[in-house]
């Protein structure tokens, strides 16, 4: 499917707007370039999805335009994320439904499918997503792994205990972290975990208040924190995880997060086999999850939020099957966020998928224009999320927020642990 934004405030005069969808359809000279024409044009196309922002805003010639356009089955009408408050994106969520534990085994929680131009919905379960999928499509996930990286510390010369949260590395055995109580974690101030299997000493405080932390050990650092740490659970979990695995996916690999890329918890290793039996390919990438991504947004202004930066890494192996599916006519459906916003970060900057690796702090909302995307497993998010954010952004505001009234009135499970809903 290719996804269109229509962004009508933009356009001084009709001649523009048509210069405009001519080119974006690649439309002969001869095309008429009036209302009924487009509506000809738009009617005998079934591979888009066209969404049409700031109408509102647009001048006297566009009546007919519009006219045109809301009659497509296909074309949504939508608020710019430039118009939207934060508080848009709110929904009453009882805090029952918010899972605390896993469920056993993964891939029996629930899958709602939501179709992404009608907005219906069909309920079912995680292991059969196979039936809403087909040969040739392509499943991106991200197989970043999570550090366990809440540490608890005792002060030296005092035994005041301390928590230590590894946020990113800066060198060999040295990390920005946050810790608490921070007035216990002064520069100079050294601390000891495991009973001595793991110590460090506090260098300096950074902007923000987190703290550069020196860490020492006889043996790998990895190899004592997998040993010392317990896994950093967002703050909505209370109850204890008895299985560190249980916050992976099955296909992590490359240490570096703080959180879980949580659409991938779903899959087991069996369930990727028959899938791949099936005919659907997989592929990987690797964005390393910053504990940023449990950061509210404060401001009411959607578009005034900053979007915190977060390392990834496109493989070519990867990159020449996203380009080979797209050749063929198939989807490329990220599992989860994290994908997704790897993925669209590649193409915004580089016009194209490419290996690469950098950082992106890309922020997704109404109004964006996904260039990669044809489909997306996720979780269901929290209310007034950057996620939530994203996932109205490729579904449409209005489907999206009545999918979470659905998924509330059907009591599935939300967030982390929770229940998952693949968009198509």
């Amino acid at each position: 499917m290719k996804n269109i934004i229509i962004d009508l405030g933009k356009f001084e005069d009709k001649d523009s707007f048509y210069s405009f969808i001519s080119g974006k359809l690649k439309l002969p000279e001869y095309f008429g370039r009036n209302a009924d024409a487009l509506h000809d044009v738009l009617s005998e196309r079934n591979d888009l999805i066209i969404t049409v922002i700031n109408a509102s805003k647009a001048g006297e010639w566009a009546r007919p335009v519009i006219a045109a356009l809301s009659d497509i089955e296909y074309v949504k009408f939508e608020k710019s994320g430039a118009d939207m408050k934060r508080s848009d994106f709110f929904y009453e969520l009882p805090e029952e439904l918010i899972a605390q534990t896993p469920i056993e085994p993964r891939d029996h929680s629930r899958l709602l499918k939501v179709d992404r131009v009608t907005g219906e919905v069909e309920h079912s379960h995680f292991y059969d997503l196979g039936k809403f999928l087909k040969k040739g499509d392509l499943l991106v996930m991200n197989d970043s792994r999570v550090l366990p990286a809440r540490l608890f510390g005792v002060k030296e010369g005092t035994g005041a205990v301390v928590e230590f949260l590894l946020l990113e590395q800066k060198g060999d055995k040295l990390w920005e972290t946050l810790v608490r109580p921070g007035k216990r974690a002064k520069p100079g101030t050294k601390f000891s975990f495991g009973n001595g299997r793991l110590t460090c000493e506090v260098l300096e405080t950074v902007e923000g208040g987190n703290r550069i932390v020196k860490f020492d050990c006889e043996d790998n650092f990895f190899t004592a924190l997998e040993d010392v740490g317990q896994m950093p659970l967002p703050p909505y979990i209370t109850e204890k995880l008895e299985n560190k695995e249980r916050y992976q996916t099955v296909y992590s690999r490359e240490l570096g997060s703080s959180a879980a890329p949580t659409a991938g918890l779903h899959f087991t290793k069996k369930m990727l086999e028959e899938l791949s039996c099936q005919g659907i390919n997989l592929a990987y990438v690797t964005l390393h999850v910053g504990l940023g991504t449990f950061r509210p947004v404060k401001e009411e202004n959607v578009i005034d939020h900053k979007m915190h930066s977060e390392h990834f890494f496109m493989p070519e192996e990867t990159a020449e099957l996203i380009r080979r599916t797209k050749a063929s006519g198939g989807r490329v459906i990220a599992v989860g966020t994290t994908s997704c916003r790897t993925l669209e970060s590649i193409a915004a900057k580089f016009g194209e998928i490419r290996a690469c690796d950098g950082y992106t702090d890309i922020f997704i909302y109404p109004g964006f224009e996904f260039k990669v995307l044809d489909g997306l497993i996720t979780n269901f998010h929290l209310p007034e999320s950057t996620l939530i954010m994203l996932v109205s952004a490729f579904l449409g505001y209005e489907n999206t927020m009545n999918a979470y009234k659905k998924a509330v009135e059907e009591r599935y499970r939300f967030f982390s642990f929770g229940d998952a809903m693949i968009i198509l």
